[in-house]
């Protein structure tokens, strides 16, 4: 009998929340939340895509960002119809786990660009939106022209591999043949390994052919193999 009487009540119960939320919550106001933070989603999607999906990180997080959107935006909104329901959510939450790692820091920003979106849409701060993917947009524009500008800055790239020992006895020689060959070197990278060091150099300004230099850096240091790579085919400024 008892729990034939507290059905009912459950019911009522139910019907009753679902009174209280309806009271709060604008059935329009929803619809635009979720509609402005789908729209941001796929501005996301189109700007990881212009400035970030070629460099191949495998990941393709992109894909996530539009039910991302949905789902924290539907999060906000229920944190601030009740808060016994939003700790809920958020224990439902507690139980997802991410198996594909985020490889890229730019990954995390994009995410992060979504959530901030989101819970812009849940406050019903559109405008917000707007001004936040200005800045966004300027940003990347802003860092895609700084490495435009760097890599316009250089003709290749030259890898020097030779025995950690002759690096040592070496390396001064090395440098004076850089000087002298290249208007502009840049050291980018340097290793170690299996008694092998690999010096990695952004070069601009070749004097001379590519095969003097070569010959020049070899007599330089007689145990280095070294390779030069062009940006541009021929492309020596």
């Amino acid at each position: 009998m008892n729990e034939t009487a507290s059905s009912p009540q459950r019911i009522d119960s139910a019907l009753a929340a679902l009174q209280r939320i309806r009271e709060q919550v604008d059935v329009g106001e929803f619809l635009s939340a979720l509609l402005a933070a789908l729209l941001a989603a796929f501005a996301a999607q189109l700007l990881y895509r212009f400035f970030y999906e070629r460099r191949g990180t495998g990941s393709q997080i992109h894909r996530a960002f539009p039910l991302l959107a949905l789902a924290v935006t539907t999060l906000f909104i229920g944190v601030q119809v009740s808060l016994p329901l939003s700790l809920g959510l958020l224990g439902s939450l507690s139980i997802i786990r991410f198996r594909t790692p985020v490889k890229e820091p730019e990954e995390v920003g994009f995410v992060m660009l979504v959530i901030a979106s989101s819970i812009c849409a849940a406050t019903l701060n559109f405008g917000f939106i707007v001004w936040l993917y200005v800045f966004a947009v300027a940003a990347l524009v802003v860092m895609r022209g700084a490495s435009l500008c760097a890599f316009l800055r250089r003709d290749g790239l030259l890898v020097l591999s030779l025995p950690d020992k002759e690096a040592a006895e070496r390396g001064a020689d090395v440098r004076a043949v850089l000087r002298k060959r290249f208007r502009k070197t840049t050291l980018e990278s340097a290793s170690s390994r299996d008694g092998q060091t690999t010096w990695q150099y952004a070069v601009a300004g070749l004097d001379g052919g590519a095969d003097a230099a070569l010959a020049e850096l070899r007599a330089a240091a007689p145990g280095a193999a070294a390779n030069l790579f062009l940006d541009r085919p021929g492309g020596i400024r």
